[in-house]
């Protein structure tokens, strides 16, 4: 399972970015600070995703909106799921099955 960018703070990001453009290298930026260089490129990547220089992606305020309409998605489905049982006890209990309506 991919790990999250959330590891590392942003201001810790935004700092191995900014070393890598200012001319060090992506290896070298992974050993001082013990990481895996595809995690630092992986930073590099999104930082040049939000700053509009790449297009081949999401920005981070993109992944933020897609990661909460995904959990809003997903409650709305529980609670769809919730009331659609609700509404069948409802019908058993009360012996009366309710006419479908097309005015929704």
């Amino acid at each position: 399972m991919a790990k999250s960018t959330r590891a590392h703070p942003a201001e810790f990001r935004q700092k191995l970015v900014e070393l890598f453009k200012g001319g060090r290298s992506i290896k070298s930026i992974a050993d001082e600070y013990g990481m895996a260089r595809r995690t630092v490129a992986a930073y590099v990547r999104q930082g040049d995703l939000d700053a509009g220089v790449r297009t081949d992606g999401l920005t981070s305020s993109e992944r933020e909106e897609l990661s909460r309409l995904r959990r809003e998605n997903k409650r709305l489905t529980i609670e769809a799921e919730i009331l659609s049982k609700a509404a069948a006890w409802f019908a058993r209990e009360t012996g009366s099955i309710p006419t479908k309506s097309s005015d929704s």
